[in-house]
């Protein structure tokens, strides 16, 4: 299992049921980085991920 495994999991037990925008998950990434700088590349890469569709395509014209 790897660490962030457990992270996850704590996610979808407690917060599972529940249903979110796309505009408040920005909102508590963006939250999340201003706490913790340092995280912002890897955020902004699994923002970019999301967005492109889960895709890491760099040519979004095809």
């Amino acid at each position: 299992m790897y660490f962030t495994d457990r992270g996850l999991e704590e996610l979808a037990g407690r917060r599972g049921e529940e249903q979110v925008t796309l505009a408040w998950l920005a909102d508590q990434l963006q939250a999340f980085v201003d706490q913790h700088p340092d995280f912002e590349v890897p955020v902004e890469r699994l923002a970019t991920w999301l967005a492109r569709g889960g895709t890491d395509d760099d040519d979004l014209d095809g």
